[in-house]
């Protein structure tokens, strides 16, 4: 861990780098489509362009929190690449807290990307159809709640005074957005939507969810005829309602 204590900016093509590495990323599991996805892709970028740009670029937020704080910053050289993480240098250059919240970080990071994997494939698999299995079964809108996962791990990793003030930002927008998606589908599929909508919340569990829960999601993403089950319990449903208002 050596390299932790030398001087790590300047890395413009570190910068580039990872900005390409992880739009490819993102671009690839969420596959976006319409002109609200690329919107969302966007700000994402634009997000992860100003976390890359201080993390081996210039370190503007150590910069103004060292000029602000003088000789009270809690580390004496903010600007090796372990006192570039801010809760690192908050507990006074602790190797051990770079060695929880840097794995801690990339693990969240991770199952965000997952989660907006498994949601894109989810609709993919759904045909236009009202998918409620899988991760559906849980959340209304994993693929919101996959960039905010990602957000916060990146929030963890390297918070900036940037980063931290676009991160509600983005929140927000997500929220506006997933409001619009809920219009469109309270349209397309009516009713059996808005109860679906009552029974399952936007973006977070009601509960965690235990073993057998990740065992079904990880089967849905994986069996594509799992997406059926909720297809044939909508048709049912309105062939139901059709002869009732017949009778």
């Amino acid at each position: 861990m050596h390299l932790l204590d030398q001087y790590a900016y300047g890395l413009w093509g570190s910068v580039l780098f990872n900005i390409v590495v992880f739009v490819l990323f993102v671009i690839t599991a969420f596959k976006p489509r319409s002109k609200r996805d690329w919107r969302t892709l966007g700000a994402f970028t634009a997000f992860l362009v100003a976390l890359f740009s201080e993390m081996f670029g210039y370190p503007l937020t150590i910069y103004i929190l060292t000029s602000i704080l003088g000789k009270n910053y809690p580390v004496l050289d903010p600007f090796t690449h372990l006192n570039g993480h801010l809760w690192v240098a908050i507990a006074g250059g602790s190797k051990a807290v770079y060695s929880i919240l840097h794995p801690l970080s990339n693990i969240v990071i991770l199952l965000g990307l997952m989660i907006i994997t498994i949601g894109w494939k989810g609709i993919h698999q759904g045909n236009g159809e009202l998918v409620k299995t899988g991760i559906y079964e849980y959340v209304r809108h994993p693929q919101y709640s996959g960039f905010v996962l990602m957000i916060l791990g990146f929030l963890i990793q390297w918070p900036t005074i940037i980063t931290m003030i676009m991160a509600p930002l983005l929140l927000m927008m997500y929220r506006r957005l997933a409001r619009k998606e809920e219009k469109l589908m309270f349209n397309m599929f009516g009713e059996p939507y808005a109860i679906y909508a009552q029974e399952v919340p936007a973006f977070i569990p009601k509960r965690w969810l235990g073993i057998q829960d990740i065992r079904n999601i990880v089967m849905s993403f994986r069996d594509p005829s799992m997406q059926s089950v909720s297809k044939e319990i909508i048709k049912v449903g309105g062939d139901l309602d059709e002869k009732e208002n017949d009778d």
